[in-house]
């Protein structure tokens, strides 16, 4: 039987850097994304015992391997591990989007990956499971340089605001009107750098940063920005929520490249300015920074001219995911 999970990409509006434990162990820590229409699949299947391998794991790299140990996927082969699925197993990942671009993907195969073993198991779990799971492989089993709300737009989908206090997480959906979320939906654009890289690997100049307290001032007004832009999302006119928003978007992305030097860079800097150019009213790079993909608010009366003015360049319009982590087929 084949056991197929899927689970939503994300992309973060505001408050990115406050979800580590390292800041809001001793400051409030706050943060507003959405799960997006584009999506990690994850299918397994049950492998006779017959076979001269236990494991067969399919992504960027194909693995053929004979013992757990052997599998050179660290989440595989850890979830694997630590949920006590013993049953020899075929692996493959694929997904919408490429891997290493800054929206989450490596915590939406986490929680995906998740899903799957435990349907395999016949074992019951929630979203919040899921999203705290993945926390505890990334951080507490990998010790992987990231912070909590990547799994937790993965798990739950839609549009949400997240709150960590402590070992305190609240979960708040943002309420927009039928008009203001169309007109969200229909105005967000990815934009491809060109360039991918690993979040961690980026991450030690910031994580730093936010240790010693210096970061505190930026994080503390991209905290900021998160009260406001609810307020922005959840008013009633469309047209003024898309200019208001656009503005936020520009003065977090300011803000966040104060975080550390390796978030951008002069070809970042120089897509965005073009992007901005055209027609978009603002925007930010998606996730720790150094490449991936820029997510750009563009109206639909500018959105011609922003095609036209982005030429050359990959542009991938996206919406709202609103079901989160899922077992397609069981």
């Amino acid at each position: 039987m084949m056991i197929v999970s899927r689970t939503p990409l994300r992309v973060s509006f505001f408050g990115g850097g406050t979800d580590y434990p390292e800041y809001f162990a001793r400051a409030r820590g706050a943060v507003l994304g959405m799960g997006i229409d584009q999506y990690v699949y994850v299918a397994a299947l049950r492998l006779s015992t017959i076979l001269d391998y236990r494991y067969r794991v399919s992504y960027s790299r194909m693995e053929q391997v004979a013992e757990l140990d052997q599998i050179q996927h660290p989440v595989v082969r850890e979830a694997i591990r630590l949920y006590g699925y013993d049953r020899p197993l075929d692996i493959s990942i694929m997904a919408d989007l490429p891997a290493r671009s800054g929206l989450g993907s490596s915590s939406s195969f986490a929680v995906g990956f998740i899903n799957l073993i435990f349907a395999l198991q016949g074992r019951g779990a929630t979203k919040m499971d899921l999203a705290r799971e993945a926390v505890r492989i990334e951080r507490d089993v990998l010790r992987e340089n990231v912070g909590v709300q990547d799994q937790h737009h993965a798990a739950f989908g839609g549009l949400n605001r997240f709150d960590f206090e402590g070992g305190r997480t609240r979960i708040s959906p943002i309420q927009m009107t039928a008009p203001c979320q169309d007109a969200l939906n229909t105005s967000l654009f990815l934009v491809y750098t060109g360039m991918t890289r690993f979040a961690s690997a980026t991450l030690g100049e910031q994580m730093e940063n936010t240790k010693s307290g210096a970061a505190d001032k930026d994080l503390s007004h991209l905290l900021a920005l998160v009260d406001q832009a609810q307020t922005v999302l959840e008013s009633d006119d469309p047209e003024a929520m898309l200019r208001d928003f656009g503005a936020m978007l520009h003065e977090g992305w300011e803000t966040k490249k104060r975080l550390s030097s390796k978030v951008s860079n002069p070809h970042i800097d120089s897509l965005y300015a073009q992007a901005r150019a055209a027609g978009a009213l603002g925007g930010k790079l998606c996730g720790a920074g150094a490449g991936g993909f820029l997510l750009m608010l563009v109206p639909p009366e500018r959105q011609a001219a922003f095609r036209e003015g982005m030429e050359g360049h990959s542009i991938i319009p996206i919406a709202l995911d609103t079901i989160g982590a899922t077992i397609l087929k069981g």
